[in-house]
């Protein structure tokens, strides 16, 4: 499928500017960014969210219902279990896209820009959270 290659050429007042914006919305906490990050190698239940993302299950599900209404993610029920899963690609990319942009603020040559290069000790920045820029690029 080369549709998802294109250029966006969506004009200005295109309808689709006021969802992109709810998708902004849904997706400017750090818990749902993390939900989506936990659930880019597929499908998983809410306490397996909940334990990767460090949060109670009745708060893991509570965003989940969120993403589940702005259509990000979908669900897949097994008996009593319900599974979550990513509802398409653009989510997982959209989210590491703006997680490569957070690198570019953070360091002077990001890791996802230094893929396949070995690692240069004497370039290492520190990280807010004591990371240091040289570690390894994220999967998405």
């Amino acid at each position: 499928m080369n549709e998802d290659n294109k250029v966006c050429r969506f004009g200005l007042d295109s309808p689709y500017v006021d969802l992109a914006v709810e998708v902004f919305r849904l997706l400017s906490d750090a818990t749902r960014i993390r939900i989506v990050l936990a659930l880019r190698e597929g499908e998983r239940s809410v306490n397996d969210l909940a334990e990767a993302v460090g949060k109670s299950p009745t708060t893991v599900s509570q965003h989940l219902a969120k993403l589940r209404w702005g259509r990000v993610v979908a669900t897949r029920q097994d008996g009593t279990r319900v599974y979550y899963r990513l509802q398409d690609e653009h989510v997982r990319e959209l989210v590491a896209q703006a997680v490569f942009q957070a690198e570019h603020a953070l360091d002077e040559t990001p890791a996802h820009h230094r893929a396949g290069v070995p690692a240069d000790p004497r370039k290492s920045s520190t990280r807010p959270n004591g990371a240091t820029s040289d570690a390894p690029e994220e999967q998405t």
